[in-house]
């Protein structure tokens, strides 16, 4: 179907843009909806007036001419059902367009709920992705996620969940910055395949289901069978018909029927793998068929169209090929048509030989093309999000490892009233930001919207800020530690894992900078999709940490002490972070360790005439002086004593 000429390019706010290709859509679907019923009805018309026709010519003693009726009735009202078919298509794809706008404008709005949380990618083990809110309920996840395909969500989460190489960050952004102009596009490739509701299978198996022994090769003796009995089973009819008896249709039946019957574990297996897959193979290629036509100028893009251009032709005719077979055990949902084909013409066994032609024919290349398929459903995703936010920033990732530099920088996941922007830097290994703040004023908020900034940016896409860079870093957090009754685990103790982890990642760092060790970053290509923690890839990669309140399950002088001499030792390390912290004598660190240790804060006022506080959000150098728990306990009914110290 062509791309509707009513779309507009992004020279208006996304929400407007979304909001007119929303009411055009609805209109458009309610119009083909009209069209759909009046052919219906002229349908019925013409099989109405077709029988009437027929019987009276028969009744007229016109056989001849009743007989010409029913075939021109027949042709026509073929025409008519490709008619109403095309109708029907499109308006489903309308009401499917019109879906894909609303669910822009819910983005928009933080209206998250309704999408995928993609939980099933979420390892508690992971550096960053539980603390982050990478996946989950108003995750990351859910923001960027537009993929239609399974092995599509594999490569976004993938990307979300292990930073890439520069080169491959700036492939990402490049093919994401030539899509994202063209809403018209990115919403044509999500809308084709969502006319293709059954993907859950892993197209990843079926190539591999593929790859197992041929049937027919370990039979050499099936093919000349499955010629034969077939057509003495129409011989026998034939010979039925005109009165040459029942005996070699008996007999050609009876083949059929043992072959079926030794076949049937094979024919069950076939049935199932293909009818799995269908909708999968005609989603990839409908989708194709719209990348192919495409005239691409990026690097990635460009790639990937070399990728759908194997030698056996564009990868939209093959799965075209490969879709049309397995439609072809489709027939088995009418048992009876299916059980006379299977008897006569062996229908099932056919369909097996036709699968492992073409597995034959094309050996090995289904899952490349499945994959370049994939990896631009993850683009589309980028280009996406992209577009309904163009005031984001396209992140620089060449500065040095552990820098980032970020202007008017904001959380991803706030929407609703304007988000306080902050600006931030950092830069080189050692280095610690020690960040002081009152309850509720935003130091965890904070450290978060640093985290996911890094996250968006070495995954290619753009980020919440003004204006960012960044260099090369493994994103480490410690900020949300549970218990574990199931290992008898407390709190504190889970805390002191996590901690243990962060160690156990920067000592594997300076030991391969001692070692001299060189992990050179993989080249632009394909990633792999399931990336549930670093790879081996990012071995070389410096930390980049977030700490939250960190030892809060002991006293505060064993908290104190113990964040010290963490950071003390990570200062060592090819490491670099933010640390949030109540403790106002960890500020002593900006002495201890000069030039690499600096406070910053959030604080909180109180409004003298009514007693209530007020946060700005606003990140202010040095150490914060106006704490507010006691005042909080206040508004809450707690009888607090004053105390002269003030600090709390």
């Amino acid at each position: 179907m062509p791309i509707s000429p009513e779309y507009r390019p992004l020279t208006v706010l996304p929400a407007e843009l979304f909001q007119a290709n929303l009411a055009h859509h609805e209109e458009q679907e309610k119009q083909q909806a009209r069209r759909h019923q009046v052919v219906a009805l002229v349908r019925l018309a013409v099989f109405g007036g077709g029988v009437a026709g027929a019987w009276a010519l028969f009744a007229d003693g016109q056989p001849g001419a009743a007989l010409g009726v029913v075939l021109g009735v027949y042709l026509v009202f073929l025409g008519l059902m490709r008619w109403h078919a095309a109708v029907s298509y499109r308006r489903r794809h309308h009401g499917l367009l019109a879906q894909l706008n609303h669910d822009e404008l819910a983005r928009l709005a933080g209206r998250l709920s309704g999408f995928d949380p993609g939980l099933r990618y979420l390892t508690p083990d992971h550096p960053y992705a539980a603390d982050l809110d990478v996946f989950g309920a108003h995750s990351l996840f859910q923001l960027l996620n537009r993929s239609t395909s399974r092995l599509g969500q594999d490569w976004l989460a993938g990307w979300l969940l292990a930073p890439a190489a520069p080169p491959v960050v700036r492939e990402r952004q490049q093919a994401a910055a030539e899509l994202a102009p063209d809403v018209a596009w990115q919403q044509e490739w999500q809308a084709r395949a969502r006319h293709f509701p059954r993907q859950e299978a892993d197209p990843r198996r079926f190539a591999a289901w593929l790859a197992q022994p041929d049937v027919f090769a370990t039979r050499p003796w099936l093919l000349p069978v499955l010629v034969a009995l077939p057509v003495a089973a129409v011989a026998g009819v034939v010979a039925l018909l005109t009165g040459y008896g029942a005996v070699l249709l008996g007999v050609a039946v009876l083949g059929t029927s043992l072959l079926n019957l030794q076949l049937g574990t094979i024919r069950a297996e076939y049935y199932e793998q293909a009818t799995a897959m269908r909708d999968a193979l005609r989603a990839a290629h409908s989708q194709l068929t719209l990348f192919e036509a495409g005239q691409w100028q990026s690097a990635g893009l460009r790639r990937l169209h070399r990728a759908v251009h194997p030698a056996a032709g564009p990868a939209s005719r093959l799965l075209e090929q490969l879709s049309g077979v397995a439609g072809w055990f489709s027939l088995r949902q009418n048992p009876a048509v299916a059980g006379v084909l299977n008897a006569l013409l062996l229908w099932d066994a056919w369909g097996v030989w036709q699968l492992e032609r073409w597995k034959r024919r094309l050996s090995g290349q289904l899952t490349p093309l499945l994959e370049a398929a994939a990896e631009l459903d993850a683009l589309v995703s980028l280009a996406a999000f992209r577009a309904a936010n163009p005031a984001f920033a396209a992140p620089d990732l060449t500065l040095a490892p552990l820098s980032v530099t970020a202007e008017a920088v904001v959380h991803p996941l706030i929407f609703g009233a304007e988000p306080v922007a902050n600006d931030f830097h950092t830069a080189g290994a050692g280095q610690t930001v020690v960040v002081t703040g009152s309850n509720m004023a935003g130091k965890s908020t904070f450290l978060r919207t640093v985290g996911l900034n890094l996250v968006l940016a070495q995954a290619g896409a753009v980020v919440a800020a003004r204006t960012f860079g960044c260099g090369p870093a493994q994103v480490f957090t410690a900020m949300r530690t549970h218990d574990n009754l199931a290992e008898s685990t407390s709190s504190f103790y889970a805390e002191l894992k996590r901690l243990r982890l962060l160690l156990d990642l920067t000592q594997n760092k300076a030991s391969s900078e001692a070692e001299g060790e060189n992990h050179q970053p993989a080249p632009p290509g394909h990633p792999s999709p399931n990336h549930e923690k670093p790879t081996a890839e990012n071995d070389s990669l410096p930390v980049f940490y977030l700490l939250d309140e960190i030892l809060k399950g002991t006293n505060s002088q064993d908290r104190h002490r113990g964040a010290r001499a963490l950071v003390h030792q990570l200062h060592r390390r090819p490491a670099s972070g933010l640390l949030s912290t109540h403790d106002l004598e960890l500020a002593a660190l900006e002495q201890e360790l000069p030039g690499a240790v600096r406070n910053v804060s959030f604080n909180s006022f109180l409004n003298p005439t009514d007693g209530t506080l007020h946060f700005d959000y606003r990140l202010t150098p040095g150490v914060c002086r106006s704490f507010n728990a006691s005042q909080l306990m206040r508004l809450m009914g707690i009888a607090v004593d004053e105390e002269p110290s003030g600090n709390a």
